[in-house]
């Protein structure tokens, strides 16, 4: 098991350590009829994300072309809260992350983790702008299951980055990220690496992202938030994490796949995910030969919430979900992306493996408990 850290800088003794499995996605297959499509109240008007151009390798910028055009748009995320160590003693918190400005309304794009203190929402967010001007920020909405957050400030004259296009990006293009690495005062600190890898999975706890970007550009505490951009200096990750003892892998979550996140957390506040009532585990290699399955896929059922719906669908400890509502379950993100597509009440077919066995079962979904599957 690989050690992952998310990398918000924390001042004041407060340390975020996490685990990862990399991975790869499922591929998507079609919904049967007997499914219900997504519920139609999941669905967002909300949109900051005009379709871009593809990468044109061609039109490269220079690093400092490209710190010149996205420094008005990085800001410096700082929270203030109290959280309560093992004696019950109130210890004040600070922590320092990174954000991205998205919209001349003040929409800011952050981690989850970065907005916290310990599992609260800080008391107080303050956000400095390039040009030293500070605001206290709102919270718009957060997903703890995908670590992304976002925040509204109340000042004029802002400048949004743009986003690019991560389909088109090719492992190998040149990259640079920008963030308050280790709470260094002055200006953010910049690297600039390769796209190491694309498809990764970040697993951990009620964490579960795909389609990760992985990259050697210097990513370290304090970047959490902050934006890793094509030679052009668009957007095409959210820095968030890198593997404890390595040397230069870091992960940013993908704007393909935050975007609909992000304007559904607008929109609503929240995402609104069906509820199965499980708790789960990647399936490797090796396990899936051990449970009889045709290929290394399947997200493990460790738990099952007595009186949920997956408990009344009879779904049991060590089964093996390897497909919902017609889409292929290749790891533990391909499920929270499913369950962001449906809401209480919508009946969804679940294949899964028993003791070597496929069977087959409808869930009828709950509403989701705070962040619970």
């Amino acid at each position: 098991m690989k050690r992952i850290m998310l990398v918000s800088a924390l001042i004041a003794g407060l340390v975020i350590a996490a685990a990862c499995d990399d991975g790869s996605n499922g591929d998507a297959t079609a919904t049967p009829a007997e499914s219900p499509a997504p519920s139609a109240t999941n669905v967002t008007t909300t949109s900051f994300f005009e379709e871009q151009p593809t990468y044109d390798p061609e039109l490269r910028l220079t690093t400092e072309e490209i710190v010149r055009k996205l420094r008005p748009s990085v800001v410096q995320v700082q929270t203030e809260g109290a959280s309560t160590n093992v004696f019950g003693q109130i210890v004040p918190s600070e922590g320092l992350g990174t954000g991205v400005i998205i919209s001349e309304e003040g929409y800011i794009i952050t981690n989850d983790h970065v907005i916290r203190v310990g599992a609260e929402i800080a008391d107080t967010i303050t956000v400095t702008l390039s040009d030293a001007r500070t605001a206290q920020a709102e919270v718009v909405g957060a997903d703890p299951a995908t670590d992304l957050a976002v925040v509204q400030i109340d000042l004029d004259d802002l400048t949004p980055a743009e986003i690019g296009d991560v389909a088109s990006l090719p492992v190998g293009a040149e990259v640079v990220a920008m963030g308050f690495a280790l709470g260094l005062e002055g200006d953010p600190t910049v690297t600039r690496g390769v796209v190491s890898a694309k498809g990764r999975t970040i697993q951990e706890q009620n964490i579960s992202i795909n389609n990760a970007i992985q990259t050697d550009a210097g990513i370290n505490p304090g970047n959490s938030g902050g934006p890793l951009v094509d030679s052009q200096g668009r957007v095409v990750g959210i820095n968030t994490a890198i593997i404890s003892g390595a040397e230069n892998i870091g992960f940013s979550i993908s704007i393909d796949l935050a975007e609909p996140i992000i304007e559904e957390l607008v929109a609503n506040g929240q995402i609104e995910r069906g509820y199965l009532g499980v708790n789960f585990t990647d399936i490797s290699a090796s396990q899936s030969e051990d449970f009889g399955l045709p290929a290394p896929i399947g997200v493990g059922v460790t738990n099952v919430q007595p009186g949920s719906p997956a408990d009344d669908a009879g779904l049991q400890a060590n089964d093996i979900i390897t497909e919902m509502a017609g889409e292929e379950i290749g790891n533990s993100g391909d499920l929270v992306e499913v369950l962001r597509q449906y809401e209480e009440g919508d009946e969804v077919d679940v294949t899964y493996y028993r003791d070597g066995v496929e069977q087959e079962t409808v869930v009828t979904l709950g509403a989701r408990p705070d962040s619970s599957l």
